[in-house]
């Protein structure tokens, strides 16, 4: 084992932010080699990175793991959109199973030291009996019932299994608030992104985010640090969904929640922007967390507070407000028809 430094797997990376990260911890001074995982490879320039390819769902991950002798996994591919993996099922699949997989080959690597699970503030749900800000230790107060809140929550509970059996093992699970940033897609990402943006009467959402550059920041910071534990990570102070919406100069359109959720379908099925319950949900009530931990244990300061975050995010986005009076009338259209209500689970 003569050379020095961190052999780092990484999965995920045929995703952009699991791309950019595998990339940039590779030309970390305290990392030797960095091994990236997918189903299918990278669209972009991995540089240093040895990419395999490989499905986590499968058990041949093993054999990368103890090949490689991996001493550092990152776990980054549990997916919030069923549109990029083929389908709610194949999501779920994917988020699981291949957690499952992962955590299996872990445990048979005897060489391994850490694993770092990037995670989502998802994992708290957001309902009307909420606290102004949960703190690591707190749990929904509803149970997620379906979709990515619901994934992620099953693999935090694998990842809370594993690491009782390999307690050698250093487990670090950032629970990220939303990822934003000019080059992030995502379902928040999207949303924002409507022309006009529409939001549920009688209800002001509180947001928090966390700057694509601080994600990546943070994955690095937790590689390099001996801290175990489970951090909310989120960029300083609180935004308003109203006072996020005017910082856009874009138009809203204030609706009861039931109908916001008839234009979610007709944005979905229009590919524009993937409005799950759960999105409706966090567009209602919102959700804080806590990121004292984060600060006082993890030593970790993001550079971006939430609302730095959202006006980078926001800057290349041009106003749309010209267009308003068209885009609104033809929303209205849509929901004055009266939709074939398919299921959408």
């Amino acid at each position: 084992m003569g050379s020095v430094g961190k052999v780092v797997l990484v999965t995920g990376v045929s995703r952009d932010l699991g791309r950019r990260f595998a990339r940039s911890i590779a030309a970390d001074p305290g990392v030797r080699r960095v091994i990236g995982v997918d189903v299918v490879p990278p669209r972009g320039d991995i540089g240093e990175v040895s990419f395999v390819r490989a499905d986590i769902r499968n058990p041949v991950i093993a054999k990368v793991i103890a090949k490689e002798d991996v001493d550092t996994v990152v776990h980054m591919s549990v997916i919030s959109t069923p549109g990029t993996a083929g389908g709610r099922n194949t999501m779920k699949e994917l988020n699981v199973i291949g957690t499952m997989q992962l955590l299996a080959a872990c445990q048979k690597a005897p060489g391994l030291q850490h694993l770092v699970v990037k995670s989502s503030t998802t994992v708290y749900g957001a309902s009307n009996r909420d606290p102004a800000m949960f703190t690591e230790d707190m749990e929904p107060r509803r149970a997620p019932t379906s979709g990515y809140a619901k994934d992620v929550a099953e693999v935090e509970g694998y990842v809370r299994g594993f690491a009782r059996r390999r307690s050698d093992v250093r487990v670090t699970m950032l629970r990220a608030a939303n990822v934003l940033g000019p080059q992030v897609s995502s379902p928040v990402a999207s949303y924002f992104r409507l022309p006009v943006i529409p939001t549920v009467l009688g209800y002001d959402a509180r947001l928090q985010f966390l700057h694509e550059h601080d994600l990546l920041g943070v994955l690095t910071h937790a590689v390099n640090s001996d801290v175990a534990g489970t951090f909310n990570v989120a960029g300083d102070g609180i935004l308003m969904l109203s006072q996020a919406v005017r910082r856009l100069r874009r138009p809203s359109v204030r609706m009861p929640g039931f109908m916001v959720g008839n234009v979610g379908s007709t944005l979905r099925s229009a590919r524009v922007a993937d409005f799950s319950p759960e999105q409706l949900a966090f567009l209602t009530y919102g959700r804080g967390v806590d990121t004292t931990r984060m600060r006082e244990v993890l030593g970790f300061e993001p550079a971006y507070t939430t609302a730095e975050t959202f006006a980078d995010f926001g800057a290349p986005l041009p106003p749309t407000g010209g267009h308003a009076d068209r885009i609104l009338a033809s929303v209205e259209r849509q929901l004055t028809t009266p939709s074939s209500g398919g299921d959408h689970g």
